[in-house]
């Protein structure tokens, strides 16, 4: 197959055949449970340096807990730390779900708002979380950029960038916005399963052909 002559037609056959080997919407291809965008917020602003296993075994008690903003609103720190302890970093996140809760409560009627600026303006909540729930609970576009979107982007030749807001952007530029959500957790399970950090497994990739970082012979 003819590699692509543009940087913009990389882009292009990168989100055909990753979409391919990961089906799936957005919504579809979330790991984090939820059931809309109050608790993917809430579950988002967990799995920060946690794993999203560990955060699926929390929020369900979590939920029953405190169904609502409101009634996260109102919550003890003290029992919400008891309760979300395991995900790590257990004092600032409570801080913040509280802080979070009463800020949809008071300042948005208890939606979560849908605007990347408001949604930014929450305790806790920066571009990547909002971009989340944008893009998985909402519908909306948005590419959430952790380490895996940085760095896979990067060795694909489609970014020089490490900022993850530049990465995003440049990111944006070259990718229909209806994509933007579903490629972001397709890289990161791409990330996951073969181009890994220390040890790609190149020889499986079905982008190999098209990679300039890509360490096998081609054929």
């Amino acid at each position: 197959m003819a590699r692509p002559r543009s940087l913009r037609g990389r882009a292009r056959e990168v989100v055909s055949r990753l979409g391919r080997e990961y089906p799936g919407t957005a919504a579809e291809l979330c790991a984090l449970e939820h059931d809309g965008p109050f608790q993917l917020l809430v579950a988002t602003i967990l799995s920060a340096q946690c794993t999203d296993e560990r955060v699926n075994m929390v929020t369900p008690g979590l939920f029953a807990a405190y169904p609502t903003p409101g009634a996260l609103a109102a919550a003890r720190l003290e029992d919400l730390e008891e309760r979300i302890r395991s995900t790590g970093f257990f004092r600032s996140k409570a801080k913040n779900l509280v802080g979070m809760a009463r800020a949809v409560t008071d300042r948005f009627a208890a939606e979560v708002p849908s605007s990347m600026e408001d949604l930014t303006s929450l305790p806790g909540v920066g571009r990547k979380t909002a971009n989340v729930v944008r893009s998985v609970a909402m519908g909306l576009p948005g590419l959430p950029v952790d380490t895996h979107v940085g760095r896979l982007t990067r060795r694909l030749g489609l970014t020089a960038q490490t900022d993850p807001v530049k990465v995003e952007s440049e990111i944006d530029a070259l990718v229909p916005p209806g994509e933007w959500g579903a490629l972001s957790l397709r890289l990161i399970l791409h990330g996951r399963k073969v181009c890994r950090a220390r040890s790609p497994r190149c020889e499986e990739c079905v982008l190999a052909d098209i990679c300039p970082s890509a360490e096998v012979p081609l054929r």
